[in-house]
């Protein structure tokens, strides 16, 4: 990924709406939701749904696709992968600690836990979007 469509991309999810968007429908995994279904899970009228829905496509994060007279969006897995890559291998360097910070404990996980273990599924989660450094 190059830096402009990096900073594309992380411009678009630096507004709490689209973050909420990204968080329910990576939950709804490839079959996505219909527009007037995010509506009013997140209780957003059409219009400025409408348009951070396009902000988060036009920056690769997002994907639609029309069945009858719906639009239904979906996560592009693809474009959060890579945006989530440049920032750690282009930017942190893969910086050990930075990478450790980035492993997410399942709830319930006690702090001793699989550390050790984050590093190397926060390196898993990079090499699977395709960009990884060697």
């Amino acid at each position: 990924m190059d830096r402009s469509k990096a900073l594309a991309a992380l411009s678009a999810l630096a507004h709490e709406t689209r973050l909420d968007l990204i968080r329910l429908l990576t939950s709804q995994g490839d079959d996505g939701m219909a527009a007037g279904q995010i509506a009013e899970a997140l209780g957003i009228a059409a219009p400025r749904l409408s348009f951070h829905l396009s902000a988060l496509e036009q920056a690769g994060l997002l994907r639609s696709r029309k069945v009858a007279r719906n639009v239904f969006y979906s996560v592009d897995p693809s474009g959060i992968g890579q945006t989530i890559s440049y920032v750690l291998n282009d930017c942190c360097r893969d910086h050990p600690e930075v990478l450790a910070a980035c492993w997410h404990k399942p709830q319930g996980v006690g702090q001793g836990a699989g550390q050790g273990a984050g590093q190397g599924a926060v390196q898993g989660a990079v090499a699977v979007s395709g960009t990884e450094k060697t």
